[in-house]
């Protein structure tokens, strides 16, 4: 994904900035870093200019200057709609945190939104909705009567779920991707909503689905103990998860996105009440032409999912 183009309000500062991106394509990251320096002399208060900063200085191995472009940039935006933050975790200048910054999350899919299934889709072979689908069929075969479709992005789940539900709610917290959303009309209803927040007072679901959302919340207490306050007895839970390649429950990758780890998954399902009715492993998308490994689980209350694939009474 390109980076997030934010001009300094200064035109011969984006000018230079300009220049910078030339030269960081062409393999020289600390020319690149040392143009967009002077450009900053022009505009030192742009924001996403000590972002892009810190990324060149990165690419260039000057991790200590990088550490300070990207504390100027939160400085200057404390909100961290750019993700400074997360940076500065991944190279060991910030302490681990739970969940990146919400204005980062936002930011990032409202940029993507126009881009994003044929991103998605076509470049990066993403068929996560039609093999978490599968898993759903397979441990209820049938219509669900009320659907939540969790960071539901443009609608890609949506559409698989939509000829199989009665009534199809989705949420997400970017409002250019709701926007998406809203024009294939296959939603009931849309609600612009952030997860690490979430709250539902609806009726119980019978199915609740977060596909490729996990990996932008870091830690799932607190979301998966919501999806079993709102999921109907006999309803199920299916989501997606990135796999974490080392040991512990969850962590931050370079691709600033959250890997988990299956026993983490597990834990938590169990400390709420719900059983593992399928777990299987995928490869999610392609990074960089490198696939992307994950498991896409469902899962039910278990006295509930021990009726599941019985004979009906004669």
């Amino acid at each position: 994904m390109k980076p997030l183009q934010a001009p300094s309000g200064d035109l011969n500062a984006d000018r230079r900035a300009d220049f910078a991106e030339m030269l960081l394509v062409s393999g020289e990251p600390a020319q690149a870093a040392e143009l967009l320096l002077g450009a900053l002399e022009l505009a030192p208060r742009w924001a996403a200019g000590w972002f892009r900063l810190g990324e060149m200085q990165e690419a260039a191995g000057l991790l200590d200057q990088a550490a300070q472009a990207w504390a100027m940039a939160l400085k200057l935006e404390p909100a961290d709609r750019l993700g400074a933050t997360l940076k500065l975790q991944l190279i060991g200048k910030a302490p681990a945190a739970a969940a990146p910054p919400s204005a980062f999350v936002e930011t990032l899919f409202d940029h993507y939104a126009d881009s994003f299934e044929d991103s998605l889709v076509r470049k990066l072979g993403y068929g996560l909705p039609d093999f978490l689908w599968r898993a759903i069929s397979k441990a209820r075969p049938g219509r669900f009567r009320l659907a939540l479709d969790l960071g539901c992005g443009t609608g890609l789940m949506g559409e698989r779920l939509r000829p199989f539900v009665d009534r199809l709610e989705g949420c997400d917290i970017s409002a250019g991707m709701l926007g998406k959303a809203k024009a294939k009309g296959i939603y009931d209803r849309l609600t612009k909503a952030d997860l690490q927040h979430f709250s539902y007072t609806g009726d119980r679901a019978d199915l609740v689905v977060a596909a490729d959302v996990f990996i932008y919340l870091g830690a799932l207490d607190r979301i998966v103990g919501a999806v079993a306050g709102m999921l109907a007895e006999d309803g199920l839970f299916a989501f997606s998860l990135e796999t974490l390649a080392d040991d512990g429950d969850f962590a931050l990758s370079p691709s600033r996105r959250y890997g988990h780890s299956e026993g983490y998954a597990r834990r938590l399902l169990a400390a709420n009440g719900l059983a593992v009715l399928s777990l299987e492993s995928m490869i999610v998308r392609h990074d960089r032409r490198d696939p992307v490994e994950g498991l896409a689980i469902v899962a039910g209350f278990p006295a509930a999912s021990a009726e599941v694939g019985k004979p009906a009474p004669v």
